[in-house]
Formats: C-alpha cells, structure tokens, sequence
C-alpha cells in the first residue's frame, strides 16, 4: 500500500466534470483506490463516493492505494490533479 498528499488546484475542485474524469482515470487499475479528505475516506472508482467528500480547491487530500499497479495509479492520477483537469 502507497499514499501521496496532493492539492486539489482547479477552480471547482473535484465536482462534476472533473470528478467524472478522475474516477474514469482511476478505473483504468488494478489497484484499490480511496480518497482521503479529513476524517472522511471514499472509494476513488465510486463518483458518489468522490462527490460526497465535497473536496473544494485548495483542498489536500490523500490518495491512497494498493494493488499490482498502485505506484502507476497514484503517479497518474497526481499528474491528472496536477494538470488541472486541463481547466482554463
């Protein structure tokens, strides 16, 4: 199991859209993926779940995974955050 604090930098943070593109992006591994926002933890690969951490821009949170490709999953979907979700 590996972790990675990341912030949440787009301007509506992980709602909707961008939160669409995350779990379609976390999706494509193996590996158990969560979100972890405070005290709240969220299946990376449930929308619902996603949403309901409510996570906001300049937001830290956690991604936490584990799994055949969990080094692969954390480093893709921090370079998705990183990028913004390609927001202008």
């Amino acid at each position: 199991m590996t972790s990675k604090d990341i912030i949440i930098k787009n301007s509506v943070g992980l709602h909707a859209r961008p939160a669409t593109f995350f779990i379609q992006k976390a999706n494509t591994y193996k590996s158990s993926i969560w979100v972890e926002c405070g005290d709240r933890r969220a299946n990376a690969k449930s929308l619902l779940g996603v949403l309901s951490l409510a996570i906001v821009n300049g937001t830290k949170v956690t991604l936490i995974a584990d799994g055949p490709d969990e080094v692969e999953a954390l480093d893709g979907l921090c370079a998705l955050i990183d990028s913004g979700f390609d927001e202008r």
